[in-house]
């Protein structure tokens, strides 16, 4: 009894994996280098020279854009006002009540000694020695406040410059980071971008991609027509009989592969190098469309589906004869798993 509940589990379980695998459309893989009835296997064809034998360098996206440091602010801090220094105010008017009552003590001393006869007018007036007196006082006391009035400016003037040997204040530096490096395969694409433009110094990057965008679609338009010669001299001759020989083998089927509403949504370069006298460009390129097969005679649809696009990226090597020369399409390889 226990043997038989095994077993018909086992087969409930068989069952159900070929339902998920057999029952349910699965991805066409029959669009251009999608390997589906390839005799190479794995998705891949073409030779990319030395390469051939690696996998394609898989694309990572740019790196973001670090925010820069604002700019120190070098500009000296603002100081707090330092009031200019003058003599306290009751310092001054000590020294002026000391020097009022200086002359009139000298005065009355004097005036006692030598007596009131001096000018005096009716003996107990005011002499002319007083009135003297008085005028001198009155003039030394100018002078006295001509003097304050002179040594202040320069007093300030001496406290100023003497801050000037102070060092100024600067802002403290915001700390230093390392920039990150490269990764290794985007310093590998410089110096192989570098060495391609050295013998073609028109290449440039931008209309390469929008070049290797066009051939995309005019090689993806021949083989949904089943006529790879339309598109012979964007192909080096290994491609043009890979593919041609995939087409007369579907043609042999009576399958033909259509391809809707294709969209490329990216290209962008991944390897570049030189070697035995060519340029070598990789590019992958991010792309959807609706992929499907259908019977040449029923036009029954035998894979993939009239409805859902698939959504694939690819990596297609180019190739050229170094200099300013045409490039061809040389492999096709799937995304790295």
């Amino acid at each position: 009894m226990l043997v038989n509940k095994w077993t018909r589990g086992i087969l409930l379980l068989f069952a159900l994996l070929f339902l998920c695998t057999g029952a349910f459309p699965q991805e066409a893989w029959a669009r251009v280098g999608g390997g589906g009835s390839r005799g190479g296997g794995g998705g891949s064809l073409g030779s990319r020279g030395s390469r051939t034998g690696a996998s394609p360098t898989p694309y990572t996206a740019p790196r973001p854009t670090q925010p820069s440091q604002p700019s120190p602010d070098l500009s000296p801090a603002p100081r707090p006002a330092t009031p200019s220094p003058t003599a306290p105010v009751s310092s001054f008017w000590r020294s002026f009540a000391g020097g009022m009552f200086g002359g009139f003590a000298g005065g009355l001393l004097f005036h006692s000694l030598f007596g009131g006869s001096l000018g005096g007018f009716g003996g107990g007036g005011v002499g002319l020695l007083d009135i003297l007196l008085l005028v001198g006082i009155g003039y030394l006391l100018y002078r006295y406040l001509k003097k304050r009035g002179e040594e202040a400016p320069a007093t300030v003037g001496a406290y100023q410059s003497s801050t000037v040997g102070a060092p100024a204040y600067q802002a403290p530096y915001p700390p230093v980071y390392d920039q990150p490096q490269a990764p290794a395969w985007e310093r590998d694409l410089e110096q192989g971008l570098a060495n391609i433009r050295q013998f073609d110094p028109s290449f440039d990057e931008a209309r390469f991609q929008d070049a290797a965008m066009d051939l995309f679609f005019k090689v993806q338009g021949a083989w949904a027509n089943r006529d790879m010669s339309t598109v012979r001299e964007l192909l080096t001759d290994e491609m043009f009989r890979i593919l041609q020989d995939d087409l007369e083998q579907m043609k042999a089927e009576k399958k033909i592969n259509r391809l809707e509403n294709i969209a490329v949504r990216a290209v962008d370069l991944t390897e570049a190098w030189q070697e035995a006298g060519a340029d070598f460009l990789t590019a992958r390129i991010y792309a959807n469309l609706l992929d499907y097969q259908v019977d040449e005679t029923t036009d029954q649809v035998l894979e993939g589906s009239k409805t859902d696009p698939v959504k694939f990226e690819e990596y297609w090597t180019f190739t050229r004869p170094v200099g300013n020369n045409p490039w061809r399409l040389s492999a096709i390889q799937q995304a790295p798993a």
